[in-house]
C-alpha cells in the first residue's frame, strides 16, 4: 500500500496564501462572481499545475465595472489630492508589511526566482508612494495675457475614467504603474490584468480596499477573452483614457479601437534593446550588466537586451565572459534557494525562443551554451549564449522574451549605431565606454527613449518610462507620468481693473 507524500511546509504555506487572494471580480467595491458564473485556471509555469480557479468576466461584467468607474468618477476628482495621496500612501506602507506574501504570490504564477520577486515588489511599490506624493503637486498658472485685456487661468483636470491593461511579466509593478498615477490625478479606472498572471492584481485591491479607497474608483476584471471584453469598453463614449503596456501588434489593434472616440492613450510596447560595448568599455562592468539586463525576469522584459554589439576586438573576450557566467546559472523553480533561472510563462514562450536560436544558428552563428528546451517539468529553456550572429537572422528583428544572449560585432561608432538603429522599435539603448563624449554622442544618436549608460538596469518610479518609434506612446512614472492622466483646461477672465 502506498504512502500519501507529506505535505511540507513551504507547500501549506502556499496554500495558505493562494486561500487569501479573492477569486472573483471586484466590481463597485465587491467581491462578486462572474456572469454566468464563469471561470478560468491560473497555472504554476514551474510545474504546470494549476494553483488557482477564478472568476473569467464577460462582456457584460466588463460592463459593470465601466458603469461603476463612471458613478464614481465625479466624486473621487473632486477628492482633495491630500486625501488621495493619502489612500496611495497607505497602500505603499501596507505593501511594504507583506512584500513576502507578494513576493511569493508572484514567483508561484508568473516563476521568477523569488529574489526577483522581491526586487519588483520594491520596485512596484515605489510607483505608489511617489504618486502619493505627485497627487499633491498638479499645477496650474495664471497670467496677464500679452494684450493686457485679461487674466489667463491654466488649470489641470482628471481625465475621466481609464481602462487599463497590464502584461504578465511584471504583475504587481505594471498595476501599480497603472493605477497610481490615475488615482494620484483624480481618475477612476477599470483594470484588466492579463489572464496567465492576475492573482497579484487581485491582492493588491485588497490592500487599496484596506487603505480606505471608495467603492467604483477601482475596478478589477480578470478574463480569458479579453478582446471579446476590451472592445466594448473602449467603445464607449463614457471612457476617456486606455493604458496598455504589451506587444506592438495588440497595441496598434488597440490604438485603432481608440481612433473612433479619441481617447488619450499610453502604449507600452515592444522592445528590440541594442546592448554596445565599446572596446574602450569596462569589460568587468559590462559582463555584470550584460547579466543583468538580459537575464533579470528570465530575459521576459520589454527592457531586456536583445542584440549584444560588441567591438570585434573585444567580441571573443566577452563573450567568453558571459558565457562563464550563464554556465554557473541555477535553474530550477523560482521558490527554490539558489535559483537564478526559472520557468517561462509557456509552452509558446518555449517554442518562439527555440525557434530564434535555432534560425540563428542556421545562419551561422555559434551556439557556445545552452540553445535548446530542458526535459522536465514547467516550461524551461536553457540559458543560451550565440555569437557571430548574421545579419538577416530573425534574432535580430524580433524580440526573444526568454534567456538567449545573442552577440553580433561592429567595427566603428558609426556601425555601431546603424546596427542598433536598425530596427522599428525605440524602447531602451545601453551602452559601454569610458569616453564620456561618446557617451554624450550615442545620447544623441542612438533611437530610443530611455537609455542606460554604463548601466544594466535602469527603471524607475521617479523616471519617466517609455519609447519612440513602435515602442509606444507616452510615459510612465516620473513628473511626467501623473499628466498622462491630466487634460489641461485654459480659461481667459476680463481684466479685474477695467472699469
Amino acid at each position: 500500500m502506498s504512502e500519501t507524500p507529506a505535505v511540507t511546509s513551504t507547500e501549506t504555506a502556499e496554500a495558505e496564501l493562494l486561500a487569501q487572494v479573492p477569486n472573483q471580480l471586484y466590481i463597485n467595491g465587491e467581491w462578486v462572481p462572474a456572469a454566468g458564473g464563469r471561470t478560468l485556471t491560473v497555472h504554476d509555469p514551474s510545474t504546470g499545475t494549476v494553483i488557482k480557479t477564478i472568476a473569467d468576466a464577460s462582456v457584460t461584467d466588463g460592463a459593470a465595472a465601466l458603469d461603476a468607474a463612471v458613478a464614481a468618477q465625479e466624486s473621487w476628482a473632486s477628492t482633495p489630492p491630500r486625501v488621495r495621496g493619502e489612500v496611495l500612501r497607505r497602500t505603499f506602507d501596507l505593501l511594504q508589511e507583506r512584500k513576502q506574501d507578494f513576493a511569493l504570490l508572484m514567483t508561484l504564477e508568473m516563476g521568477k526566482p523569488l529574489a526577483e520577486s522581491l526586487g519588483e515588489v520594491a520596485y512596484g511599490g515605489e510607483f505608489l508612494r511617489w504618486f502619493s506624493e505627485e497627487a499633491v503637486r498638479i499645477t496650474g498658472r495664471y497670467g496677464v495675457n500679452p494684450e493686457g485685456t485679461g487674466r489667463m487661468i491654466v488649470s489641470q483636470h482628471p481625465v475621466g475614467p481609464c481602462f487599463l491593461i497590464t502584461p504578465w511579466n511584471f504583475p504587481l509593478a505594471m498595476a501599480t504603474r497603472k493605477i497610481a498615477p490615475a488615482l494620484a490625478a483624480g481618475c477612476t479606472v477599470v483594470i484588466k490584468p492579463a489572464e496567465l498572471t492576475p492573482l497579484s492584481t487581485l491582492l493588491l485591491v485588497t490592500l487599496l480596499e484596506e487603505a480606505g479607497l471608495p467603492a467604483g474608483v477601482v475596478n478589477v476584471i480578470t478574463t480569458s477573452t479579453s478582446g471579446e471584453v476590451s472592445a466594448p469598453i473602449i467603445a464607449d463614449p463614457r471612457l476617456r483614457k486606455l493604458s496598455f503596456t504589451g506587444s506592438t501588434p495588440v497595441g496598434q489593434k488597440l490604438i485603432e479601437q481608440s481612433a473612433k472616440g479619441v481617447l488619450r492613450t499610453s502604449m507600452e510596447l515592444g522592445g528590440n534593446a541594442p546592448f554596445v560595448v565599446f572596446d574602450d568599455a569596462d569589460l568587468d562592468k559590462a559582463v555584470d550588466g550584460a547579466i543583468a539586463a538580459k537575464f533579470r525576469n528570465i530575459g521576459q522584459a520589454c527592457t531586456a537586451a536583445n542584440r549584444f554589439i560588441v567591438h570585434e576586438s573585444i567580441a571573443e573576450e566577452f563573450a567568453g565572459r558571459v558565457t562563464e557566467r550563464v554556465k554557473a546559472f541555477r535553474i530550477g523553480r523560482g521558490t527554490e534557494d539558489g535559483v537564478t533561472i526559472g520557468p517561462l510563462i509557456d509552452d509558446r514562450a518555449v517554442a518562439k525562443a527555440d525557434a530564434l536560436v535555432q534560425d540563428a544558428l542556421g545562419r551561422g552563428a555559434t551556439l557556445l551554451t545552452g540553445g535548446s528546451a530542458l526535459e522536465r517539468d514547467g516550461t524551461f529553456y536553457e540559458p543560451t549564449v550565440i555569437t557571430g550572429v548574421k545579419p538577416g537572422s530573425d534574432i535580430l528583428r524580433e524580440e526573444i522574451f526568454g534567456p538567449v544572449l545573442s552577440i553580433t560585432s561592429f567595427t566603428d561608432e558609426d556601425d555601431a549605431v546603424r546596427i542598433a538603429n536598425d530596427t522599428e522599435y525605440g524602447l531602451v539603448g545601453y551602452v559601454y565606454t569610458r569616453d564620456l563624449a561618446r557617451g554624450q554622442r550615442m545620447i544623441e544618436r542612438l533611437q530610443t527613449g530611455m537609455m542606460g549608460l554604463n548601466l544594466g538596469v535602469i527603471s524607475n518610479a521617479a523616471a519617466p518610462f517609455g519609447g519612440v518609434k513602435q515602442s509606444g506612446l507616452g510615459r510612465e512614472g516620473g513628473f511626467e507620468g501623473i499628466h498622462e492622466y491630466l487634460s489641461t483646461k485654459y480659461t481667459l477672465t476680463p481684466d479685474p481693473f477695467a472699469g
